[in-house]
């Protein structure tokens, strides 16, 4: 049985930033991953491009995961943040995602951070309200691992599941989630056709103001187009547009045309078929984007995630629960730990309807602390899409930089609860906020507190 400081389990965005904080915190850590590399669902669903790390007025995610883009822009893999063409973000940030894997990677190795690749939680062991032993799986059979804090950044809230700790999926009338999505990626599209076609049709798209200065494409319309082809059924995606974004390298773009509804990503049939039924669709819009975009004549499907991407699955019913109001009213809160400013951008989850609804009165809002915390297994922290948030205040933490920031927060407090001896509740949230200021994260506070 493998001891630890710090367990955290899932290593996508908030996983990774977790398991690297906690590990410069001076825990003994150890990151659990079932694919072969990081990212999650930037790297293994090709999610992108990474928005926003901006709010209309500043840089909100700093920190660790400013640290990584910076590393991937000197190996050429991102530009770093450049203005959103369709408006819908501050900023977005494109990245190559095979660098992206590397660059994570090596932070978490040069951290001091334990890997353990191809392995998958199966089971939590709970006593007295605490996780005693988490039971894994990989190549070797199974094992126990054992820590007095464990961070659940699996985004599915599987050790949340697995330890009993009390969880909501989907809205709140009928349990649906967000439709899931294959993104897929293109190449030799002729990029400069593309924008003079929207030149020539503005009223065919969602357009930032001055667009046309943009140094990267993004494209969130072509909607006539996409109308017409479903009337006459070649195009059966239920999706009203063509939402496309320029990668790093020249000609290639990541394409979010695909929508499958009605599917529970914690089943295991129905992520099966949900993946079936994605791949069928992304033939399909290749086989659109071929004969009917302008700049599509000749480009080419690259490939498509490892698996499909998931905005909403499991969460949390934890200490405090995030709401819509919350983040429409950009509401503040003494045990902030990350800070969000991402439109509430709700797909629906039975059409092909987009339903986005921005702040009204501030351009950021906070995430406290207690949405990481829960009241069954005291030594667990929750952290990325599977904190305790309504259905409509996921839909705006939910996104990676995000993510992130709320990871970070959470690996610092498992480090600091762990290296005390107490439980993650007992911290000092003045500390915790401290460690992340001096860590570079911007919590809006002074040193001394709001």
């Amino acid at each position: 049985m493998g001891q630890y400081d710090v367990i955290v389990a899932g290593g996508g965005p908030s996983g990774t930033a977790a398991a690297i904080a906690a590990a410069r915190g001076g825990a003994k850590t150890l990151l659990i991953e079932r694919y072969g590399f990081l990212g999650g669902m930037i790297t293994n669903a090709l999610v992108g491009p990474m928005q926003s790390f901006h709010s209309k007025d500043e840089q909100l995610v700093l920190g660790i995961a400013e640290e990584a883009i910076a590393k991937l822009v000197e190996l050429g893999g991102s530009p770093g943040h450049v203005k959103d063409m369709v408006g819908f973000a501050p900023s977005v940030t494109p990245v190559d995602v095979e660098k992206l894997k590397y660059v994570l990677q090596q932070m978490c190795v040069d951290s001091g951070v334990e890997l353990m690749l191809h392995t998958v939680v199966t089971g939590a062991d709970v006593s007295e309200g605490r996780i005693g032993k988490l039971h894994v799986y990989n190549k070797s059979g199974p094992q126990t691992v054992q820590a007095p804090v464990v961070v659940d950044c699996t985004g599915d809230g599987d050790v949340i599941w697995q330890a009993g700790v009390p969880f909501l999926k989907g809205r709140e009338k009928d349990g649906l989630a967000q439709p899931m999505t294959m993104m897929f990626r293109m190449g030799g599209v002729d990029l400069e056709r593309v924008r003079a076609y929207m030149a020539l049709h503005p009223d065919e798209f969602v357009l930032a103001e001055d667009w046309e200065n943009c140094s990267h494409v993004g494209v969130s319309g072509f909607f006539s187009l996409v109308r017409e082809a479903r009337q006459s059924d070649e195009l059966t995606i239920e999706r009203d547009r063509v939402l496309l974004f320029e990668l790093p390298a020249p000609g290639e773009v990541s394409v979010n045309m695909t929508r499958v509804i009605r599917y529970d990503a914690t089943d295991g049939q129905a992520l099966t078929q949900a993946e079936i039924v994605s791949r069928a669709q992304v033939m399909e819009a290749v086989g659109f984007l071929n004969k009917r975009i302008p700049g599509f004549e000749n480009a080419t499907l690259i490939n498509c995630g490892t698996q499909i991407g998931v905005r909403e699955s499991r969460r949390m019913q934890g200490v405090y629960t995030l709401t819509g109001e919350d983040v429409l009213a950009g509401r503040k809160f003494d045990d902030v730990i990350a800070r969000g400013s991402y439109p509430i951008d709700i797909h629906s989850p039975d059409s092909g309807d987009l339903d986005a609804t921005e702040m009204k009165s501030a351009s950021s809002y906070d995430i406290p602390y207690r949405c990481l915390l829960n009241d069954t297994a005291r030594n667990l922290i929750a952290a990325g899409r599977c904190i305790s948030a309504t259905h409509e205040a996921l839909a705006s933490a939910r996104v990676s930089p995000t993510a992130m920031a709320i990871g970070e927060a959470a690996g610092t407090a498992a480090a600091l609860a762990a290296v005390s001896g107490i439980e993650p509740r007992q911290l000092d949230i003045r500390l915790l906020q401290k460690k992340l200021i001096e860590q570079g994260c911007n919590l809006g506070l002074q040193p001394e507190g709001r």
